[in-house]
């Protein structure tokens, strides 16, 4: 097994060589998107901003990625690709032509389909951190990629949760990621559970603007467990989509999104229940509360360690 390093320096000779990826000088990007014009930018992550632009030699359009002073994006490397169709959010919640059923339901496999490469199939696990609809994009044919790696943590496969601090969307961020900082593949789930019901319904994860405080998860969760699914569906859709796999996508939703981490499912049985291959899982039909256990010092030689118990409702975000 190759490490990333030396995945990195083959890229690295690659370059030298005059195959694989091809090095472009800062003169030659920066006449690419008009000198990082304001015009041209298509998004902002938390390492730098995408512009739009235009390789005249090539005849060809690209995404170019200019890091921030002081980042340190040295953990992933990924091939930015210009993206005609956007993000999945500027889909979702705008006044842009809806999208219509199939497309949605084809972009909900095809993300889960990233998130498997990068939790299963790389030879190191790749937790992603900050999986949301805003880092689904979509190609000319509405085909997605899973971008924005800026946060993206390498671990090995057979290592478990990883101490990396907080780090992420609110909205879109699992209980005990908030509770401890500790990202995992459990975490990053959650977070793609949110995108699925955010497809089904066209709202947004949290919406201050909102009639109501309680978050997307919350609210279909009610809905659930009145048997009332179908009325959270997007209104854009018309009624012309397919009950099934909406009500699919929906539950299957729910479970990526449970409370306790360990509840959730591995991408890859998501993926075997939305491709019909494996029956839908048996949700509770109210909204667990998460609770987290606290080991605390034992009081005497011998006794046994207290721990207290507290919910995950009660622990916020600390803003700088």
């Amino acid at each position: 097994m190759r490490s990333y390093r030396n995945i990195e320096g083959c890229i690295n000779d690659d370059l030298e060589r005059g195959a694989g990826p091809r090095r472009f000088s800062y003169r030659d990007l920066a006449s690419a998107t008009n000198n990082f014009s304001e015009h041209r930018k298509l998004g902002e992550g938390g390492f730098g901003v995408v512009y739009r632009g235009y390789l005249n030699d090539l005849g060809m359009e690209v995404a170019v990625k200019r890091i921030s002073i002081g980042s340190r994006q040295e953990r992933v490397h990924t091939r930015y690709e210009f993206m005609p169709n956007g993000s999945l959010d500027s889909h979702l919640f705008s006044n842009k032509a809806p999208l219509t059923w199939p497309v949605r339901y084809r972009i909900s496999l095809g993300f889960a389909s990233a998130i498997l490469y990068l939790h299963e199939e790389w030879e190191q696990c790749v937790v992603h951190r900050d999986i949301k609809s805003s880092n689904a994009m979509l190609d000319s044919c509405f085909n997605v990629k899973l971008g924005d790696f800026g946060l993206a943590k390498l671990m090995d496969h057979e290592l478990g949760q990883k101490t990396t601090g907080l780090a992420g969307t609110l909205g879109y961020l699992a209980p005990e990621y908030i509770s401890t900082g500790r990202a995992s593949k459990e975490s990053d789930i959650c977070s793609f559970g949110v995108v699925l019901l955010e497809i089904s319904t066209g709202r947004k994860s949290v919406d201050p603007g909102g009639k109501s405080d309680m978050g997307l998860v919350e609210c279909i969760w009610g809905l659930y467990g009145k048997g009332e699914l179908l009325l959270a569906v997007d209104r854009k859709l018309d009624k012309d989509f397919d009950v099934k796999q909406l009500e699919s996508l929906m539950i299957v939703g729910l479970w990526c999104a449970l409370p306790d981490c360990n509840s959730r499912p591995s991408i890859r049985q998501a993926i075997q229940v939305l491709h019909s291959e494996s029956p839908m899982p048996n949700l509770p039909v109210k909204m667990p509360v998460p609770t987290y256990h606290v080991s605390l010092p034992s009081v005497s030689s011998g006794s046994e360690k207290p721990s207290i118990t507290y919910s995950s409702m009660d622990v916020g975000v600390k803003h700088d």
